[in-house]
């Protein structure tokens, strides 16, 4: 898996350290970095989460896609 770093552009933006971000996400720290690392894949529930919270598409979040919006 590739690094997810529009997960963490979109984190940024937001002004949101990566703890504030995974604990809204409601998940560890370690979690959270091994989600943008590629090395957990992340459960439904918690990219519908980002999805919703960023108001982007999953596509541009998983790197499937460059267009933010859907």
């Amino acid at each position: 898996m590739e690094r997810l770093l529009n997960i963490e552009a979109e984190r940024s933006r937001r002004g949101m350290s990566r703890a504030e971000f995974s604990e809204k996400l409601g998940v560890s720290t370690t979690t959270y970095k091994r989600y943008v690392d590629g090395k957990t894949p992340i459960p439904s529930d918690k990219l519908v989460f980002m999805v919703n919270l960023f108001g982007c598409s999953s596509d541009y979040l998983l790197n499937l896609s460059g267009n933010r919006l859907v």
